[in-house]
């Protein structure tokens, strides 16, 4: 598969931090403790090793195999891996992303396969050591209508569920084989059926599609909505409940983030925690005169109430954007995060909050990104004279040089307009000698002359435009298709709009992609 690399910046559709990121730009290196480079593993797997516990290590596998219990046969690669976790040499490379329907956007699978290639690499480069990639399951997020819904062959498929506004993860799918799978095309895989229509909840089937779809490549899925799990998660409740101290770390960074010149990603919030309601509600904790009162619900609790609960029933806490780093930090064995250009952003607010809690912060690495281009439309592409890096440029430039390819003839008045402008510039001097009254009068004409021109130009333009109009025409259809509605094809596409045509994509990606090398890449089927 040809393979075409460009720089995150030429694509002008990524952030100034995050660019600025890549080229390791010194305003913002006091807020990442290593770039993502194969020798920086070395120091991370040492730092991890000495504050990752025996304890931790045991709690994570005991967990992982409670909830692997549910699938009915474990991928021996995922056992293999379960198994190596148990090891003290074994570490992880997480990425983590919501429950979106049947995967969402491309670049959810662009993250999870970013992360198993890392670990390959990590595998050859330390082979002393094992690499475990993972992904975390965002069950906790109660926020539906951003994962309700995934574009398909230009078709928005919705969700409407019952009983929203708590964790995701619980919600059970009645409803969603009528609204969403019986509509589905004929040649969806039988795999994106069997998760949903076998499934309870989105949890359990969340975990059983990227099972299915990279269980053979060793990934881990791991539901931090547990029980089990949150109890080591107490202390820092206990920190939150009392001092507040995430909230007044990250306003620190927030500041300094602002006079280097970059907004912050994510606010931060007094305490930076939720509580799940009886009604299995997700919502706020606010601090109130007396008491830390929780939103939407006439409750309102004491402080010593409050750390009484979370000792106790530390399930019934939730970490929100702020928090939720440090707790996936504090359960695995992680080394590095793989998160979007937003995600790096926002963890760029935290590295205090990891400091004043004694964690490793972790290597921050952009996922790989890509555009995919199909047999036909790299047909269409080569036929109209372009590369596929040319696709990055606006539109209007693209059809100046497949114009220009084709022999279209250039319509430019800009030397007439010039020369107009010459004369009534002489034609002003004589009415200024003459009659200056006449002087605004000589103006207004030139005025008159000038715009006719350019409507001389524009319509010249036109005729010249259309005599390749159907070039030009599928140039625009080409370019809607690959940047739908203006956006980057991996924020709109859903994976099975390639996969339905070409079931070797993911292993495809997973030999295309070069996590280190921090470029944007474009993968055309031959």
């Amino acid at each position: 598969m040809p393979l075409h690399h460009l720089d995150y910046k030429t694509t002008g559709a990524f952030s100034s931090l995050l660019t600025d990121y890549l080229a390791q730009h010194p305003a913002l290196q006091p807020y990442y403790q290593r770039f993502p480079t194969l020798e920086a593993f070395e120091a991370q797997i040492e730092e991890k090793k000495q504050a990752y516990s025996p304890e931790a290590r045991q709690r994570l596998v005991a967990a992982l195999r409670e909830q692997y219990a549910s699938l009915a046969d474990v991928h021996p690669s995922v056992a293999a891996n379960l198994g190596l976790l148990e090891k003290d040499t074994t570490f992880t490379v997480v990425t983590g992303h919501q429950l979106n329907l049947l995967t969402g956007p491309l670049y959810f699978v662009y993250k999870i396969v970013t992360a198993i290639k890392l670990c390959q690499q990590l595998k050859e480069r330390y082979p002393q050591y094992d690499f475990v990639p993972v992904y975390w399951m965002a069950t906790e997020d109660h926020d539906f209508a951003e994962i309700n819904h995934f574009n398909l062959f230009g078709k928005r498929y919705e969700w409407a569920a019952d009983n929203i506004g708590g964790p995701v993860g619980r919600l059970n799918l009645g409803g969603l084989a009528e609204a969403i799978l019986d509509q589905l095309p004929a040649d969806v895989p039988a795999l994106f059926h069997e998760a949903y229509r076998e499934s309870a909840t989105l949890t359990e089937a969340t975990r059983k599609l990227t099972h299915a779809l990279f269980g053979e490549l060793g990934l881990v899925s791991l539901d931090g909505d547990d029980a089990a799990l949150k109890q080591t998660f107490v202390p820092v409740l206990e920190r939150e409940i009392r001092e507040q101290a995430s909230n007044q770390a990250v306003q620190v960074t927030d500041d300094q983030l602002e006079e280097a010149g970059y907004k912050p990603q994510v606010y931060s919030r007094p305490i930076n925690l939720f509580f799940i309601t009886e009604e299995g509600k997700r919502e706020r904790l606010e601090p109130e005169d007396d008491c830390i009162a929780v939103r939407n619900t006439s409750r309102c609790y004491s402080q010593e109430e409050l750390l009484t609960l979370a000792q106790q029933h530390p399930e019934q806490f939730s970490p929100n954007v702020v928090l939720r780093p440090l707790y996936q930090e504090i359960l695995l064995p992680n080394l590095c995060y793989v998160g979007g250009g937003a995600e790096v952003a926002y963890w760029f607010q935290l590295k205090q909050v990891f400091a004043d809690n004694g964690m490793p912060f972790p290597i921050l690495l952009p996922r790989n990104s890509a555009l995919y281009l199909g047999r036909a439309n790299a047909g269409k592409l080569r036929k109209l004279g372009l590369t596929p890096v040319d696709l990055f440029k606006p539109l209007s430039e693209l059809k100046k040089q497949v114009g220009a390819a084709l022999g279209q003839e250039e319509v430019s008045l800009a030397a007439q307009q010039q020369a107009l402008a010459t004369i009534f510039k002489e034609i002003s001097d004589l009415a200024q000698r003459l009659d200056p009254t006449l002087v605004k009068t000589v103006a207004a004409e030139a005025q008159k002359v000038a715009g006719g021109v350019t409507g001389l130009e524009k319509r010249l333009s036109k005729a010249a435009e259309a005599k390749h109009e159907t070039a030009y025409s599928q140039l625009t259809a080409l370019k809607d298709k690959l940047f739908p509605g203006g956006s980057l094809q991996e924020r709109e596409d859903n994976v099975l709009s390639i996969l339905i045509n070409n079931p070797q994509f993911v292993s495809q990606l997973l030999e295309a992609f070069e996590p280190l090398a921090l470029q944007f890449a474009i993968l055309e089927e031959e």
